[in-house]
């Protein structure tokens, strides 16, 4: 069997998850892997079939997304080739985390396709959302559009909907507490997170920076360039974890017992539909940093917010049984 998986390469949650997902789908053929964007940190260890520029949202630094900087970063014309040249007729089955170059060749080529992302999970009405709706709901439905869909969410509120992918590497973690807490903003700059969390003298944060190029400490608050590992060792040695409204991130850290407090980016309707599943599990929301932001996270500091979670390990089972439904055969 001949297997492709694609996956997207904006943020640092979909090549996290695949980094699980790869070994497992290697135990049932040829993998090639493809990735699209240009926005993470963190790769694969396994070599790459295909490598995109693909279509990516650029971090801002005042809590959303760069509106310019994506524009400027944009190359429709490429987009449109590399969909055009995608050969795809050599595969047994194509699997998709929310990557377009592949979907959208898929979708021309009349080749089928699974979707394995967390963003698929949209496609179901019970997902949480917003009252008000978003542009952005066409952007889930079109984005990366697949033949089947395979999600993954906070709680299973479809019956193709399952819980987290928790990495091996984080269930294996052993986890103390040594009073400080994680960050992980990419949408807002470095020195205005230092100088709010410097008025918090009583607790050290380590903030894990997309711009910092180097390591660096002020007062209470240690700024480190990002890296999986150094990551995965702070949060497990933390209190808790100061996040934007992704979903892998906060996965991880409830799984591992940890206190979260989420800032979902402005504008950003997939990360405010993440903060509202999040706060139904009890975790607190921010919306914006603004006078209250200290007044908020010192009330979050203060607070034990400790959330129980159940996020069993059914990743190898996920995978087998889409292989088994949606493999050509032949």
């Amino acid at each position: 069997m001949k297997i492709l998986y694609a996956i997207q390469g904006t943020g640092n949650g979909h090549i996290s998850r695949a980094r699980e997902i790869v070994p497992l789908l290697q135990q049932y053929g040829e993998l090639d892997l493809l990735v699209s964007g240009t926005e993470a940190e963190v790769s694969l260890s396994q070599p790459l079939k295909y490598r995109y520029h693909g279509f990516s949202f650029v971090f801002g630094t005042n809590g959303g997304v760069d509106n310019w900087a994506t524009y400027k970063l944009m190359n429709l014309p490429r987009l449109l080739k590399d969909i055009r040249n995608l050969p795809l007729k050599q595969y047994d089955l194509v699997i998709n985390d929310f990557e377009p170059v592949s979907a959208w060749a898929c979708r021309m080529q009349k080749v089928p396709s699974v979707s394995l992302s967390h963003q698929c999970s949209f496609v179901s009405p019970k997902t949480p959302r917003p009252e008000k709706w978003s542009w952005a709901e066409w952007l889930f439905k079109y984005y990366s559009p697949t033949t089947h869909q395979v999600g993954f969410h906070f709680e299973r509120y479809d019956d193709f909907i399952h819980t987290p992918v928790i990495r091996s590497e984080i269930r294996n973690l052993q986890t103390t507490n040594e009073g400080h807490y994680a960050v992980y903003l990419p949408a807002y700059d470095d020195r205005l997170l230092l100088g709010l969390l410097n008025k918090t003298q009583r607790v050290k944060w380590h903030i894990f920076s997309k711009r910092a190029k180097t390591a660096y400490e002020k007062g209470n608050v240690r700024v480190v360039p990002v890296n999986n590992e150094a990551f995965n060792k702070s949060l497990a040695a933390s209190e808790g974890l100061l996040t934007g409204g992704g979903f892998e991130g906060p996965a991880e850290a409830l799984y591992l017992k940890k206190k979260v407090l989420m800032i979902p980016m402005k504008g950003q309707y997939e990360q405010q539909c993440n903060a509202l599943a999040a706060s139904r599990l009890g975790v607190p929301v921010i919306y914006e940093i603004d006078d209250q932001f200290i007044y908020h996270v010192n009330n979050w500091l203060g607070s034990e917010n400790k959330i129980a979670v159940d996020f069993p390990d059914e990743t190898a089972k996920i995978v087998g049984d889409m292989v088994s439904r949606y493999a050509r055969k032949k």
